[in-house]
């Protein structure tokens, strides 16, 4: 199958990619670098021994989205582009509805002229906002507290009503909870702009050196050790998630809505815990007041996925960190080393 990723050079794209081309799929990836690096489709094509091809286009710009599609063959999309730092949605609203939201559209509409309507879309559990009714079912209401999960909640509702119009459209929302770990060879990984937004890959950094302690917010919440519990699944079991749907969608026209998660819940202290075994070394952290907003406990029921798609998450806490701390051992800097050094001999 001829597969259009967008997004496709960052953290989850670029594993999906990988996952896609192991598959025997045909890629095309579409990505603005905005919050990602080419040097993750290098070491794809390095790992897979596959070329991938690479358009450097951003949604926003409509005519070149069109300019893509044009080329023909396409039979779905992958659909992961867009911002997704929870406080800088809160402080630049409106770039995020313009970019994730105003994006989406122009990609459907490209998809709708070009004759394409098979989706997958990258949706989150911020859909189901602050709840703290556990497990999370698919039928839980959605009620996003940032405007960064609005832009999720919006597109999702844009799909559903376009899948609700045309019944040609075959549509996957996959709502996945805390992605965390790397390709097991340590090759590619999450690379995140500036600080990190997520516990995993800033608890990385505090070990592998590049920030002193982790700020653990909250110590007194209703959980075995008074800290924040999440459910969190291997960046790989999602990209087989994704692997999933797309088989699941071909030949079935309708919108489809599903939890990516382990169904099962990890605090703040075991994740620092078990990244401090996987590097050999204790990760310094303190205690700061709560955030507001914060649930104390959110996790998946991801029954669902394995009743219509067969899949389920295989990896456990322990080889999360173990993947996560490969990657980032090896690549302290992440994807920038080797930016600057190519850029450095270009010069």
């Amino acid at each position: 199958m001829k597969v259009l990723v967008t997004g496709g050079a960052g953290y989850i794209g670029s594993h999906t990619t990988l996952s896609l081309l192991e598959g025997g799929h045909e890629v095309v990836v579409l990505d603005n670098l905005m919050n990602s690096s080419a040097e993750s489709l290098r070491r794809v094509e390095q790992l897979t021994g596959r070329s991938v091809d690479f358009r450097k286009v951003d949604l926003l710009d409509a005519s070149a989205v069109d300019a893509v599609f044009a080329e023909g063959g396409f039979e779905a999309v992958i659909h992961f582009a867009g911002l997704k730092a929870v406080g800088e949605s809160v402080a630049k609203p409106l770039m995020y509805y313009t970019n994730n939201v105003a994006g989406t559209l122009n990609l459907l509409h490209s998809m709708e002229a070009a004759g394409v309507r098979r989706l997958v879309f990258s949706s989150s559990a911020t859909v189901y906002g602050a709840s703290e009714e556990v497990p999370l079912v698919e039928k839980a209401p959605l009620d996003a507290t940032n405007p960064y999960g609005r832009t999720k909640e919006q597109i999702e509702d844009i799909l559903a009503d376009l899948g609700e119009a045309d019944s040609r459209w075959s549509i996957a929302l996959l709502r996945y909870f805390n992605p965390v770990g790397a390709h097991e060879s340590g090759l590619i990984g999450e690379d995140p702009s500036g600080t990190p937004n997520n516990l995993l890959p800033f608890v990385a950094q505090v070990a592998v050196g590049r920030r002193d302690m982790v700020r653990v917010f909250g110590n007194d919440y209703p959980t075995p050790d008074g800290t924040g519990v999440r459910d969190y699944i291997h960046v790989m079991d999602l990209a087989a998630g994704h692997l999933a749907a797309l088989g699941y969608i071909v030949g079935r026209p309708g919108v489809y809505r599903w939890n990516l998660g382990t169904g099962r819940g990890s605090s703040v202290l075991e994740v620092i815990e078990a990244f401090g075994k996987a590097a050999g070394h204790p990760v310094p952290y303190e205690f700061a007041p709560r955030r507001p907003g914060d649930a104390a406990v959110s996790y998946a029921d991801p029954s669902a996925a394995l009743a219509d798609l067969g899949w389920s998450a295989h990896r456990n806490l322990a080889q999360m960190c173990e993947d996560h701390w490969r990657w980032q051992s090896r690549n302290p800097q992440g994807y920038a080393a080797v930016t600057e050094a190519a850029g450095a001999v270009a010069e």
